[in-house]
């Protein structure tokens, strides 16, 4: 039945995952780890940003959720209502871009031995398990592929007081399917919603005639609540990959796991 398959694609079936992620949130809060997101783009409205690797991890919380959109730049938070604006006139949906960002993130966390560790396919496919998703970026993503290796791989130095380090975050801070220390830095693509006040035309199942597809009320466009969704497929990746790597008994054994960690990280680095 149609019907059916329609409202489990829904995003009413994300609702849980939000919820369920807050524990997963106060986890990684605990741990130094904050996950966010924002809105890069609605129809063809992109907020202008000259390096994203860099601008990402810096902005404010608070500025992003004072935006109707969830953009944290309120000139391009006004021309993105103004598109969704227009595409409600003309019967229209539109999609976008928003990026997904973790920073506090400890080097190491993920594997790199076998496809099930590796957070990049673990993350990929929390992130392709939302409807609507269409695309999801690491770091550079696609621009990677346009770009020689001297300008695409991160170079590495020992910073006395950090350790071990990159000096850009092109990868986004994932290599080899473990984190690199560098905050996390996911783009992902969600496409239109598909039912419009102008339908498309479709077949009747019954009559195998031509038809209208049916109208029924919708949003315009959901792609900041969907950032927010992303954030919690993020969130339930992470936890899950912290608890793999300093245990899972009780807070105080991760705690003590974690500084221990870090610890052993500082006298290699030395």
């Amino acid at each position: 039945d149609c019907r059916n398959i329609l409202e489990r694609a829904s995003a009413r079936e994300t609702a849980a995952r939000v919820a369920a992620a807050g524990i997963a949130r106060e986890f990684l809060a605990e741990l130094g780890v904050e996950v966010f997101s924002y809105v890069a783009s609605i129809g063809d409205v992109s907020l202008d940003e000259d390096d994203p690797m860099l601008a990402a991890p810096d902005y404010k919380p608070l500025d992003i959720e004072l935006s109707d959109v969830r953009c944290p730049d309120e000139g391009a938070t006004e021309a993105m209502k103004a598109a969704i604006d227009a595409a409600r006139a003309a019967g229209e949906s539109l999609g976008g871009t928003f990026r997904v960002v973790a920073t506090g993130l400890l080097p190491g966390v993920g594997g790199y031995a076998t496809a099930g560790e590796r957070l990049t396919g673990r993350i990929g496919g929390a992130l392709f398990s939302i409807p609507a998703i269409k695309g999801v970026e690491f770091g550079l993503g696609f621009q990677a592929a346009r770009r020689p290796g001297s300008q695409v791989h991160d170079p590495i130095e020992l910073d006395p007081k950090a350790g071990f380090t990159r000096t850009r975050n092109n990868a986004g801070g994932l290599e080899g399917g473990m984190t690199t220390g560098m905050p996390l830095i996911v783009t992902a693509a969600m496409k239109p919603i598909p039912t419009l006040m102008t339908p498309l035309a479709t077949v009747n199942l019954d009559t195998l005639e031509p038809e209208e597809a049916s109208r029924e009320r919708s949003d315009v466009c959901a792609v900041p609540a969907c950032a927010v969704v992303a954030e919690a497929e993020v969130a339930i990746v992470l936890a899950d990959a912290y608890l793999e790597k300093f245990g899972h008994d009780n807070m105080t054994d991760i705690k003590a796991a974690v500084k221990s960690y870090r610890q052993r990280l500082r006298t290699l680095s030395r």
